[in-house]
């Protein structure tokens, strides 16, 4: 449903690596320009799509600030960097000699609605890793914490909290079934989860639709990247547990992560760029994985993983994992 009149965006970057952005520019079927046709969005300013730059884009912030330029939507892309010491002068507004930090927090006072794009905007993501010498935050979370640079307790003039369109990158129909939402003038608190993220794509496991399903079920776990076979068990894959639709909506045409042979590091999730162990390893108590599927209950699954085990096959589990790198099982009847 088009809006009636133009639902005006103003997208700004800030402590991060523009790699939403580069993955929202490859839209397809269809592309971007035509998403924000159809739902009637202009967008006041991208730093990728728009010709205007420098003193053009300052007084179009300003008059946004003060009031007289209406804004419907400000899309933050990367992190809030708040250091020195809460100064934010560590990322200042060229041509200003203003932190970003100031500039986004009174953007955020004026628009209807407030998008975090990506986990760094959402929740500090990547470039508040390691020691976090800038002291990168997201909008409305540090890392798990709730509060950021808005607080916990802020609301957009829709009456809604930062819409955490989280994900390293984002897909780019997350972002854009969420405009299309707000541009109908149909997307409430009920269309986000516990971490205001859009349900639209995190009512789903990165599990479900997985191509490594079958191995998952008969518990054929590969043992190295590029093996055949399920990624949890020893190689560190967080399908099971990851909210998002990555193996159900296809990115660039076709393919996930997991499609690529890497497994999910759960880049949707706040902390996920730290998990505590190499994104490759399955951390294990008494050699059951500590990270077990958020479907079943967990004594379930090792009920299950123990009876599949069991009841399949060692000739079955040996073909299931062998690939073209590796040398066939050997036929042991044959042999003799």
């Amino acid at each position: 449903m088009k809006a009636e009149t133009p639902v005006r965006l103003f997208w700004l970057q800030s402590g991060g690596c523009g790699g939403c952005s580069l993955s929202l520019l490859g839209a397809e079927a269809p592309d971007l320009v035509t998403v924000l046709e159809a739902a009637n969005i202009e967008v006041l300013w991208h730093p990728s799509l728009s010709v205007s730059s420098g003193a053009q884009v300052i007084d179009l912030m300003e008059r946004i600030s003060d009031g007289s330029e209406p804004l419907d939507i400000l899309c933050l892309e990367g992190s809030v960097m708040r250091g020195p010491n809460g100064t934010g002068r560590f990322h200042i507004m060229a041509g200003t000699d203003r932190p970003v930090m100031d500039w986004v927090e009174a953007l955020a006072k004026k628009a209807r609605y407030v998008i975090a794009v990506g986990s760094c905007a959402a929740f500090g993501g990547i470039t508040a890793a390691g020691s976090n010498e800038v002291d990168a935050c997201g909008l409305s979370y540090d890392g798990r914490k709730p509060g950021g640079l808005l607080g916990a307790d802020f609301r957009s003039a829709a009456g809604l909290p930062v819409i955490n369109v989280a994900g390293c990158p984002i897909h780019p129909g997350w972002l854009t079934e969420t405009l299309h939402q707000i541009a109908a003038g149909r997307f409430t608190t009920r269309d986000i989860d516990e971490w205001e993220r859009p349900l639209s794509y995190t009512m789903h496991l990165v599990h479900h639709g997985c191509a490594r399903n079958e191995f998952y079920e008969f518990k054929a776990s590969a043992e190295r990247l590029c093996d055949l076979g399920c990624m949890m068990e020893n190689l560190g894959c967080k399908g099971t547990q990851a909210r998002a639709d990555c193996n159900m909506r296809a990115w660039n045409g076709a393919g996930s992560c997991l499609d690529g042979n890497y497994p999910c590091i759960n880049c949707t999730a706040p902390g996920f760029e730290e998990p505590g162990h190499g994104f490759t390893e399955t951390p294990k108590i008494s050699g059951i994985p500590v990270g077990l599927p958020t479907d079943m209950p967990k004594a379930w699954f090792v009920a299950l993983a123990s009876l599949s085990k069991a009841a399949t096959p060692k000739r079955l589990k040996e073909n299931a994992v062998a690939d073209h790198f590796r040398q066939p099982p050997v036929d042991k009847q044959k042999k003799r």
